[in-house]
């Protein structure tokens, strides 16, 4: 078990964004349904969701799904991204927030949750105001305490100094360090938890991708740069070593590749999301595994920022993340 804020919780939580937006076809509802209560079933007790998964979507089918089971669950979900309508864009004025809390648990079907992001950093609204709503929330008894996503270290330091945050969730993998500058140390001293999503870099560490041009015309994963005509070829050679090592060990490359990002330290919890039974089955049964440091550093010095192709986010997307950048790929931006 880890911490995250005052609870323990398994080392590997559900993110749930694929049962309604991100990697293209979404499952029938029904199917997610029961999906949802499987996870809940092998252990899982951690659950991540956002008002933007599906433009509400998700919330409403966790709502519907699980409110017989809410205490079953730590509940994170986040706001801050808008996606709609004129203001596209990041919202954390504190009229958003408040009012977002209020959709979202009514969407939930619950009066609380225990968790809840500001899902990228706003450079509109002064640090002060975006902590000190959160606070309110928190006195208030709608959340149990208040996480970021995507945030620097230093505004991260910030907030946290106004209204003492429970987590911080960036991507992080092998293959996706960012974190790796200074905010996985951030955490660590401050005593906040540090939730990675993505931690099987998008699917790729669980063997999940092979040709690209076959993904759903809807997905994502077209849109970034690692996934490229020009990029995929190199990682998609890293990825045969690192499924040939997983062999080796006798474990499913997702389980090697949430083994290495658990291992980089107590304080980090991983959230992989997935729509297939089996992978659900798969991703939380060795969360236990305490991977060798010998093998940890093999997989180390074979996916990193020097051999992976190409930034994690084009242009458009890199300009909304606050957390640093290797100097080597921000020149990829231009």
């Amino acid at each position: 078990m880890r911490s995250l804020g005052n609870r323990s919780v398994r080392p590997v939580g559900y993110g749930c964004m694929s049962l309604s937006w991100g990697y293209g076809a979404m499952p029938e509802e029904a199917d997610a349904i029961t999906l949802l209560h499987a996870a809940l079933d092998l252990g899982y007790d951690h659950l991540d969701t956002a008002n933007i998964y599906g433009l509400g979507h998700n919330e409403t089918l966790i709502g519907k799904a699980l409110k017989e089971r809410r205490g079953e669950y730590f509940l994170a979900t986040k706001t801050g991204i808008v996606i709609e309508g004129p203001s596209r864009g990041i919202d954390c004025s504190p009229d958003a927030i408040r009012r977002n809390i209020d959709a979202s648990l009514e969407r939930l079907q619950t009066d609380h949750v225990d968790l809840y992001y500001m899902h990228r950093f706003d450079p509109k609204v002064p640090v002060a105001e975006m902590a000190g709503a959160m606070g309110e929330l928190i006195a208030a008894g709608k959340i149990g305490g208040y996480g970021v996503s995507e945030w620097s270290a230093a505004h991260i330091r910030e907030a946290h100094a106004i209204t003492p945050m429970m987590a911080v969730q960036t991507e992080y993998s092998l293959w996706s360090r960012q974190a790796e500058i200074a905010v996985l140390d951030t955490c660590r001293e401050l005593g906040i938890a540090f939730v990675a999503f993505s931690p099987v870099a998008r699917g790729v560490l669980a063997n999940g991708v092979r040709d690209v041009a076959s993904l759903n015309e809807r997905d994502l994963r077209r849109t970034m740069p690692r996934f490229n005509a020009e990029n995929w070829p190199t990682n998609l050679a890293l990825v045969d070593t690192f499924n040939a090592i997983a062999a080796r060990e006798g474990v499913t490359p997702a389980q090697l590749s949430l083994g290495w990002v658990l291992a980089q330290g107590e304080h980090i919890v991983a959230i992989p999301g997935t729509t297939s039974r089996d992978h659900l089955a798969q991703n939380i049964a060795r969360a236990d595994w305490a991977m060798p440091p010998e093998l940890a550093a093999e997989l180390d010095a074979l996916i990193n920022r020097h051999t992976v192709a190409g930034p994690r986010y084009g242009a458009v997307m890199q300009a909304t993340i606050d957390t640093e950048e290797f100097p080597e790929q921000v020149a990829d931006h231009g």
